[in-house]
């Protein structure tokens, strides 16, 4: 049987690369990736078994269950929507969408994500072809780009007498071009979907309701604080108001939907200098279905002007996946008297359970398996297989023990049961289940017993891809950077190793990245990050990472780390931390602590000695970081509140690469196919004027399990991230490994999803 990735999730692959945008964004030593991918070790091939993975859906809104002519479309701004305006609709839970909408004024690029039943946020690029990034030199031959970040909250779902009903603000990180606020109500009624809202701002200037049309901007205040980026309260709902509304029909023919709108703007403030009002306040519009995927829209908005666009879109709590898979051992003890072959076992612990690095311990009635489970983001899974593994030796045990090790750390450990694991294996009860016979308890000592295998690796190596990717720049944009890196590592004990990674450029168009800083913003901030170019475009080999790294575990809730050398591509140094964790806490608490100076792009092996920096391009001198204390205090919560499933919270406050200080708050949210997405903002004592365009640091994240897309189970993942601007404010060093990370097991998120 042939197996392949549905084609919706590869075309959702492909939308998503534009959103890159952090260095090595698939390699396996990202923050999210559990254990390296390496091609040191033989693939063995026992014989397959397609296993199909089930959908897991929304319990509120289950897509199988939703009409076709309930299902929601995007507005050409992203989000549910008519057309120009947003409707009370929300997505099911976990719907994911990225589109693309283009007229004659403007270009918008939308990603759009149902975080939670209850809660829509969107974000935008716009480009206006009419309008210059800048001048004098700096993004004049770029069309001006526009950021925005939308949100919307359901405030009450439709019921027999009451529409669903939604509040939410349009354009409130950016710079104020879109901003508006509106109310909106959907009522269904059979294939008929009608919505009636109000609007302020952006979405009101037709002033149909409330104000004046004396001014274009209705009275309201349409400048924007520092250097954008930052959420102006104060002008939530003023200014003009105007009433809004449409209907969406859904014909007898399945994949065509129509849309009337009556839009509340009339353009006469637009940014984009529309000379002609509009003919008329309605637009009219058509949706095609591509299938469960995708669609294509068209629409004649305001009498006068085309507009088509796409949308591509999954769900990120309803995927699922055909995997190819090495069955599970049928439960059948080998009779007792004969010798085990040991080496076999802890093969196939490895191929069938995915126990790699592995040690097996055996003393009187415990067998002991010691090491890294990389194949099951679901430990149950792997305990279920390797206990059966193990079952089926000629050695009795009334205990099978795993101890899920990282890097020499020894995370949890599980006990199974052995009688109480065959009468799961022999499903003698209705709902056996490998939970009733495992009992997972705090990471154990070292084990007890005779070793009788050994499959830890000294040296390890691999390759993979690198893609580099930001959006939205002066120069132009979207710039790119598509590469290789070639990772080795040498264990000289079980917790102490020398790793590195050397990255082959192979194209990039980050010759064009030629300013370093834009018109007005502040000369005397250290240079960190808006040195990209020189690291990227003028070394197309370069070292990225060289250093030694020990790893140690005080107590039984305490992990450390330390290391030294070569720590990233931009910096060199030494540091630590230190992890505090309870077993099955949903609480813990991190520092790090680190000294480093920035490494010479003009040198492989180099750093800055000299604080003055004189750059060819702008001919300007910049200041450099020489060497600097860097570091955060973190603490971690995953709170569990039943208005905020699975979500993580991360603060930290300490010291930045610019010598900045502040804090940077983390959220993430894991859905049940086990895709995690996630935003951060940081704020430090930078003003806005010394921080530069954006007023401080902000970005977006999606970690993809790497199985979602592949034929094989995994535990490693890819992070995928958007960073809207590249500033020197608000930077922290990037780590090689993040104890917390590594330490998920003591709390996995995998254990309260569906997978």
């Amino acid at each position: 049987m042939k197996s392949q990735v549905p084609f919706r999730y590869s075309a959702l692959a492909l939308a998503l690369f534009p959103f890159i945008a952090s260095d090595a964004a698939f390699a396996s030593d990202s923050s999210f990736a559990s254990d390296s991918i390496l091609a040191s070790e033989p693939i063995l091939a026992p014989e397959p078994i397609l296993t199909s993975e089930p959908t897991f859906a929304s319990e509120q809104k289950a897509k199988a269950l939703i009409p076709t002519y309930h299902r929601t479309s995007q507005s050409d701004f992203g989000g549910v929507g008519l057309m120009q305006m947003p409707s009370g609709r929300s997505a099911p839970e976990g719907e994911f969408s990225v589109g693309y909408t283009a007229n004659e004024d403007y270009r918008h690029y939308h990603a759009s994500l149902q975080l939670m039943p209850w809660l829509e946020t969107t974000l935008r690029y716009t480009q206006v072809p009419s309008k210059r990034y800048g001048g004098n030199g700096f993004g004049e031959d770029t069309h001006y780009t526009d950021k925005g970040i939308d949100v919307k909250l359901t405030l009450w779902e439709e019921s027999y007498w009451l529409p669903e009903t939604s509040i939410g603000m349009r354009d409130l990180g950016g710079t104020g071009l879109f901003d508006g606020e509106f109310i909106a109500a959907s009522k269904r009624f059979g294939p008929v979907d009608l919505t009636m809202g109000v609007g302020w701002g952006y979405m009101g200037n037709s002033a149909n309701l409330l104000g004046s049309k004396a001014t274009d901007d209705c009275g309201r205040d349409t400048s924007y604080k520092g250097k954008g980026g930052s959420i102006d309260f104060e002008r939530f709902f003023t200014g003009c108001a105007s009433v809004f509304g449409g209907v969406e029909y859904q014909t007898p023919w399945e994949p065509l939907t129509l849309k009337l709108e009556y839009d509340g703007n009339d353009y006469r403030s637009d940014f984009a200098n529309i000379d002609e009002a509009p003919e008329t306040n309605f637009n009219v519009g058509a949706l095609y279905r591509l299938g469960d995927w995708g669609n294509i829209r068209a629409s004649f908005e305001r009498g006068n002007t085309a507009t088509l666009g796409f949308t591509l879109h999954t769900n990120f709590n309803e995927m699922k996946q055909v995997w190819v898979d090495s069955p599970k051992p049928a439960y059948a003890p080998a009779a007792e008297g004969t010798d085990t072959d040991w080496d076999k076992v802890a093969e196939d612990l490895a191929y069938i359970s995915g126990f790699k690095k592995t040690k097996v311990y055996v003393d009187d009635n415990v067998i002991t398996v010691e090491g890294n489970q990389s194949k099951y983001r679901k430990p149950a899974e792997a305990h279920d297989r390797a206990a059966a593994i193990l079952a089926n030796t000629q050695t009795p045990a009334d205990t099978y023990r795993f101890v899920d090790v990282k890097n020499g750390l020894a995370v949890t450990t599980t006990d199974v049961d052995a009688n109480a694991y065959r009468t799961v294996a022999n499903q003698e009860y209705v709902g056996a289940s490998i939970h009733d016979a495992a009992t997972p308890y705090q990471a154990s000592t070292p084990a007890n017993g005779a070793l009788k295998a050994d499959r830890s690796e000294r040296f390890v190596y691999g390759i993979s891809p690198t893609l580099q990717q930001s959006l939205g720049g002066a120069e132009d944009f979207y710039l790119f950077n598509l590469g290789v890196s070639g990772d080795a590592a040498y264990w000289f004990t079980d917790n102490l190793e020398l790793g590195g990674s050397v990255y082959v450029n192979l194209y990039d168009n980050y010759d064009k990245f030629t300013h370093t800083v834009a018109p007005g913003d502040s000369t005397e901030l250290k240079r960190v990050r808006t040195l990209v170019r020189q690291y990227i475009s003028d070394n197309p080999v370069r070292l990225n990472n060289l250093q030694l790294t020990g790893f140690g575990q005080f107590f039984d809730d305490v992990y450390t780390q330390a290391y030294a050398g070569y720590l990233e591509m931009m910096y060199a140094g030494v540091g630590s931390e230190v992890l505090y964790r309870p077993m099955g806490s949903n609480w813990a608490f991190g520092l790090d602590v680190n000294y480093v100076a920035q490494r010479d792009p003009n040198s492989q092996f180099g750093v800055f000695t000299d604080e003055n920096y004189y750059d060819p391009i702008d001919k300007r001198n910049y200041s450099v970081q020489t060497g600097t204390v860097t570091g955060h205090a973190s603490v971690y919560y995953r709170p569990e509140w039943s208005w905020f499933d699975d979500l993580t919270i991360k603060a930290s406050a300490g010291r930045y690469l610019a010598e900045d200080q502040g804090i940077t708050l983390d959220v993430s949210k894991q859905f049940d196919s086990g895709v995690i997405a996630g935003a951060f903002v940081t704020k430090t004592d930078l003003s806005a004027e010394e921080f530069g365009e954006g007023s401080f640091n902000k970005g977006f994240y999606i970690s993809i399990p790497f199985d979602v897309f592949t034929v094989q189970p995994s535990a490693n993942r890819a992070l995928i991230q958007w960073i809207p601007l590249t500033r020197d404010g608000g930077q922290m060093l990037s780590r090689k490994y993040h104890l917390y990370d590594m330490t998920d097991g003591r709390y996995p998120r995998s254990e309260f999803t569906n997978r």
